[in-house]
């Protein structure tokens, strides 16, 4: 599809600076932008580019002040980053084509219920008493088990898999590979040297508007639920251990793992390859920075890293300290090495 930069300004309530009825037909970074793209300068280390950019439109702050002359046509915009999303997200559906009806062979049990407009991949298995809503895509080889609950417009790529008794919200999506509702990591010394499985037979919750990345695992409670609440977004390859609860809109980078029962606040922000122990509880607000080791409770509105986890000040204090370590342990031994001639020199006096 093609629009008019014009026509994109008035979708986002955007400025027009330049030529308004140049064409846009794709999106492109800024790095690569082309005739016919539309790009975005969000991150000030790109700016550079945008001088020398082919892109034909470029999303840019309302603020923006250019150093030296655009050749592109500029939008600007409150925030671009957000916009580029929005539209995104438009493309998206404009390109869509949701796909209905039941694929075969799938196995559908007769106690399932299956809402409007569903559709149902090949080699999918629905569960008894399972309930799908209406429009859900349930793409080829996942499975649902039994008495589940997907909710109205929600996706599972191919190959997620649910557990039974597991409840999905309204308009998720999770990604390929996903398991919602393994069990938890429950075992207990049995006096023989070996472990006893401790049985696992609570579920996962799972609110509205989640997305779940690509082999994220979520566990299912050993009583009770496991929950993620509205909005939570997590990346691919995560753990999510038995009984967690994470609160609403936090978001988590790949590669993230919380140990079980513990309590992760409203709209944090979790970078990648961050471990957070279990029975602790994260405040609201929080950031952890990628690869932070949590070890005890966060305070709300926490700034986090390092390992085991510092105040993000604190952090940067320490670093800039270690950087002037080896001129220090010069300056040490060089005064060692004047302490000690002082007491040769010391002693030979007094033995004068």
């Amino acid at each position: 599809m093609e629009f008019t930069a014009n026509q994109i300004a008035e979708m986002v309530s955007g400025i027009v600076e330049g030529d308004g009825e140049v064409k846009i037909s794709e999106f492109a970074k800024i790095e690569e932008g082309g005739e016919g793209s539309l790009s975005f300068l969000a991150n000030p280390k790109y700016t550079p580019y945008i001088y020398k950019t082919h892109a034909s439109a470029v999303l840019v702050r309302k603020d923006f002040e250019a150093e030296a002359p655009v050749s592109a046509t500029l939008i600007r915009v409150d925030d671009p980053y957000a916009t580029v999303a929005h539209l995104l997200a438009l493309a998206q559906s404009m390109q869509a084509q949701r796909r209905h009806g039941i694929e075969q062979p799938s196995y559908v049990d007769p106690t399932a219920e299956i809402g409007e407009g569903v559709y149902i991949g090949a080699f999918a298995y629905i569960g008894a008493g399972a309930r799908i809503g209406a429009n859900a895509e349930i793409y080829p080889q996942s499975f649902v088990g039994a008495n589940v609950s997907i909710g109205d417009d929600t996706t599972l790529y191919a190959g997620v898999r649910v557990y039974p008794g597991c409840r999905v919200g309204k308009r998720c999506i999770l990604h390929s590979g996903a398991v919602v509702g393994a069990d938890g990591f429950g075992f207990a010394p049995d006096g023989t040297g070996g472990y006893a499985k401790i049985p696992q037979i609570g579920v996962v919750e799972i609110g509205d508007d989640v997305e779940i990345g690509a082999n994220t695992t979520i566990d299912r409670a050993t009583m009770g639920s496991t929950r993620i609440h509205n909005g939570v977004k997590l990346d691919n390859l995560i753990q999510i251990g038995h009984n967690v609860e994470i609160g609403a809109n936090t978001v988590m980078a790949a590669q993230g793992g919380v140990a079980g029962s513990t309590k992760i606040g409203e709209q944090c922000m979790v970078g990648g390859q961050a471990g957070i122990a279990g029975h602790l509880h994260v405040g609201d607000g929080s950031q952890l920075a990628a690869q932070t080791g949590v070890h005890s409770d966060v305070a709300p509105g926490q700034r986090l890293i390092g390992s085991p986890a510092e105040e993000l000040r604190a952090y940067g204090r320490q670093v800039m300290s270690l950087k002037h370590l080896p001129g220090l342990l010069r300056a040490v031994s060089k005064l060692e090495k004047e302490i000690a001639a002082l007491k040769v020199a010391g002693a030979q006096q007094v033995n004068k």
